[in-house]
């Protein structure tokens, strides 16, 4: 009796990984951004219930908070893209005041333009920034260390040219130079100054009642703190999800070597991510100074870690090669809510530290055990 052919066993290839597809729930829940995304929506209904009835949602308060969001977004949108390139930059604090100092030097002390002094600001910064991220990829030491030192070196000088210069430390008279400057209006003032006209004529936006303002609006315009924010965010957003670009600054903090052996240029985007650190440092820092009118050398203090908690709130890992523009952005308005929503809702501001260690916390627990659970990582 002859044998009985065995049954043929057809092996079934795997599937490769990287053309498997996925649901759209597993897609949106693998994005960077969903902690903050999460941690925004109970920060606004927290904030609804107990400061909806004290004006904070009025046009006047979202203003009031959108501008210190915004300042928070103009200087996560550099860390967030550093950050995900692998490194860190602990000199913006620094930066930010060292920035404001040279304009104040240059244009009050020196007499020179306002817009010279704008200019010469953001030359230095962008050069210390490209200098730091040089001594990164040259010498190997942990980006933390370099500008850790740059922070102090930043500082020091900071202090030590305006007492030197001027004998104080607060430069003022910023305001004296504005006047026709053909750079000053990029970085003061409001825009749409009509239109919250007509909207403070049919209602919608409040009047002063009494004072040298009274019949004119509440709110006379958006700020260009905020417009430098939206661009900014933006600008960050394409850049890293629309150009080969972006993909170079996910591959050089994910695994820099694999990304060199593929002809990544890692070093050159590295320094110019450290340029562009500088660059939101030096953007913050020419807001500040128009809209205060003077200079201060001791401004900028902790906002590197504000930051980078911003970013790491948006859902940017520690280690690089992940994260999200819009993420941090969220990270930034987050930070802006809850600092005026306490103020608001009449809490004590030092609980402002409080709240916000703890978003921190449920925000990379949340970004961490979600994606563990959707990759299988361990």
């Amino acid at each position: 009796m002859a044998d009985q052919p065995s049954p043929q066993v057809q092996a079934t290839p795997d599937v490769d990984e990287r053309i498997r597809k996925r649901s759209p729930l597993r897609t949106a829940l693998m994005r960077p951004e969903l902690g903050a995304i999460c941690g925004t929506i109970l920060v606004f209904f927290f904030f609804i219930g107990v400061a909806g009835d004290s004006g904070m949602f009025a046009p006047e308060g979202i203003v009031n908070w959108g501008v210190v969001s915004a300042q928070f977004a103009i200087i996560a949108v550099g860390a967030c893209l550093l950050m995900i390139a692998g490194e860190f930059d602990l000199s913006v604090g620094s930066m930010i005041g060292f920035s404001g100092i040279v304009i104040a030097l240059v244009s009050v002390t020196g007499g020179y333009p306002l817009w010279l002094g704008i200019l010469v600001a953001f030359a230095c910064a962008i050069s210390i920034g490209a200098l730091n991220g040089y001594l990164v990829v040259k010498t190997g030491l942990p980006s933390f260390i370099v500008t850790l030192a740059s922070l102090y070196i930043l500082r020091g000088l900071t202090i030590f040219a305006a007492i030197v210069t001027t004998r104080k430390t607060i430069i003022g008279g910023i305001r004296d130079v504005t006047e026709g400057d053909p750079l000053a209006w990029l970085f003061g003032g409001t825009l749409f100054k009509g239109l919250f006209v007509w909207l403070a004529d049919i209602g919608i936006v409040g009047k002063f009642v009494a004072g040298s303002r009274a019949g004119q609006p509440v709110v006379d315009g958006i700020p260009i703190l905020i417009v430098w924010a939206l661009g900014l965010i933006l600008f960050g957003h394409i850049l890293l999800t629309r150009t080969k670009f972006g993909n170079w600054i996910f591959a050089s903090g994910g695994d820099a070597q694999a990304a060199r052996y593929v002809g990544v240029p890692v070093n050159r985007v590295k320094i110019l991510m450290f340029m562009f650190s500088a660059f939101c440092a030096t953007v913050f820092a020419t807001l500040q100074v128009i809209e205060f009118g003077s200079a201060a050398a001791d401004r900028g203090l902790l906002k590197e870690f504000e930051a980078i908690i911003s970013v790491v709130i948006g859902g940017a890992l520690l280690t690089g090669g992940y994260g999200s523009v819009v993420g941090a952005a969220l990270g930034a308005l987050i930070f802006g809510v809850v600092q005026q929503g306490l103020f608001f809702a009449g809490v004590e501001s030092s609980l402002f530290r409080v709240f916000l260690g703890g978003i921190l916390l449920i925000a990379v627990i949340l970004n961490t055990y979600i994606r563990r659970m959707i990759t299988g990582e361990r």
